[in-house]
């Protein structure tokens, strides 16, 4: 960054003003007693008002009456300004009062006022932790050789069975009080940071809401290329990294079974000794819930955009529709301004009617009907070896159970084969078991038929006989 773009970011970014701000102390510590505090979004204005009213009320008893002369309602227009730009003033549809939210802008600028005052306790071996669980989780996912991914995983193997043994003989190893409070702070400083990035990607959206909206007002092509160009604004957004980051993330939070794995997780991290006595050791266990409000506005962000871009198409359409309208009406009074005074000279050429010959030998010749034998002799059939209550012993496989059996199976490996799910799980339907799993896995882009290996599998039926069936093999993949 030179120099001309480090005075731009002075005289234009909405942080930076913040900090230069003559309010800035008074806005700086509300913001973050109202805000970042309590990772709160979306505050109604008679909150705010009250909230502003109570911080105003102690400065003026031990500053005097004139050291902040406005109103609490006026400070929050002038913070909410466009020349300001540290809230987000908006309305929410059917509500009447108007939502406040801080900029992504204003909280950067109040996290470095944070990190200025400095901290007792600074997390350094989580921070290093976390760099080689990074690092290894990139170097062995980008890896393409197969003999050194399999080396990596037997390596994880030896450790994994070497801590076992040395549980079952006896050795904990528990970790310690600083290291528990090390973690802690670095777990919570990562929860901060990525409500902040929401707040960021949740502005980026609306920045591209915006520029549709104006391209949609000044567009004078045709609507096909409009659509176009509009959507390869979204495609853009969406195949961006900050996109399918975002949405690798919203996939990851819907997860049942990881949602359960997180609350048991936050859960049992309330529960350490070393942790106990922490004053904010309760917000541990509601990180997921302040991660859910902020996804789902960003996520309505989007479905805003759609349909706000939807209204404008429909609007353009009805004024064209609305000038086809008045050109028609205008052909039809000219019309009948006309009737009665016809244009002089030809007014249309219509060619003379034509006689059509046809010939009498043309015709075809009379054929006569044939009669036609039918057999209409009745056959009686021989049913008696038929058993009729077959009929009545038809039966149902269950998709959802085939579902959670390959679930239950993934859960414990990264990847099985149907052979694998029938071995946990044996068939009990036969053939019909076998062609709903074929079902799934055709359906679904987390599984893999591969028709150049075969799996035996085998089943018992009812009489105690059992069979065998040869098919492709079939690879389900647990969901990341």
């Amino acid at each position: 960054m030179d120099f001309y773009g480090v005075n731009s970011l002075r005289e234009n970014n909405a942080g930076w003003s913040l900090l230069r701000a003559q309010n800035a102390p008074l806005a700086i510590t509300f913001f973050i007693a109202a805000f970042t505090g309590p990772n709160a979004r979306n505050l109604g204005r008679q909150q705010l008002v009250d909230a502003l009213d109570d911080v105003l009320f102690g400065l003026r008893d031990s500053f005097g009456d004139d050291s902040y002369p406005r109103s609490a309602a006026d400070y929050l227009d002038d913070w909410a300004a466009p020349e300001r730009a540290w809230l987000r003033k908006y309305y929410v549809t059917g509500q009447d009062e108007p939502r406040y939210d801080l900029t992504p802008a204003a909280e950067s600028a109040l996290r470095w006022v944070e990190s200025l005052q400095g901290r007792d306790f600074v997390a350094t071996q989580s921070r290093l932790t976390s760099i080689f669980a990074v690092l290894k989780q990139l170097v062995q996912r980008s890896e393409t050789d197969p003999d050194e991914r399999l080396a990596e995983l037997q390596r994880q193997r030896d450790d994994i069975d070497a801590e076992m043994q040395r549980i079952r003989e006896g050795h904990i190893a528990v970790m310690s009080a600083p290291e528990a409070l090390d973690h802690f702070q670095q777990l919570t400083a990562l929860a901060r940071d990525l409500l902040a990035d929401f707040r960021e990607v949740e502005q980026n959206f609306r920045k591209l809401d915006r520029q549709v909206r104006e391209q949609i007002a000044t567009w004078d092509g045709t609507q096909g290329e409009l659509l176009a160009s509009i959507f390869a604004n979204q495609q853009d957004i969406s195949s961006s990294l900050q996109g399918r980051t975002f949405q690798g993330f919203w996939d990851y939070l819907m997860s049942p079974r990881l949602r359960t794995e997180l609350s048991d997780l936050l859960q049992r991290a309330t529960q350490i000794d070393a942790l106990a006595k922490l004053d904010n050791i309760h917000t541990v266990a509601n990180l997921h819930q302040d991660w859910l409000p902020a996804v789902e506005q960003t996520q309505t962000t989007v479905r805003q955009l759609s349909q706000q871009m939807r209204r404008l198409l429909d609007d353009k359409v009805f004024l064209e529709n609305k000038r086809i309208m008045q050109l028609i009406r205008s052909i039809e009074s000219g019309a009948l301004e006309t009737r009665g005074q016809p244009a002089p000279g030809t007014f249309m050429h219509v060619p003379a009617p034509a006689v059509e010959v046809a010939l009498p030998f043309e015709r075809p010749l009379y054929e006569p009907s044939r009669r036609m034998l039918v057999d209409d002799a009745i056959v009686t059939a021989d049913d008696s070896g038929v058993d009729a209550a077959a009929l009545f012993s038809q039966f149902h496989v269950d998709s959802a159970r085939l579902v959670a059996q390959i679930d239950a199976v993934l859960a414990d490996t990264d990847q099985a084969s149907l052979a694998d799910i029938t071995t946990s799980y044996p068939l009990s339907q036969g053939l019909a078991e076998i062609v709903a799993y074929y079902q799934l896995a055709t359906e679904s882009q987390w599984a893999t038929i591969n028709p150049d290996s075969t799996d035996q599998l085998f089943w018992t039926l009812p009489d105690g006989s059992i069979r065998e069936a040869t098919i492709d093999q079939i690879i389900f993949v647990r969901p990341t």
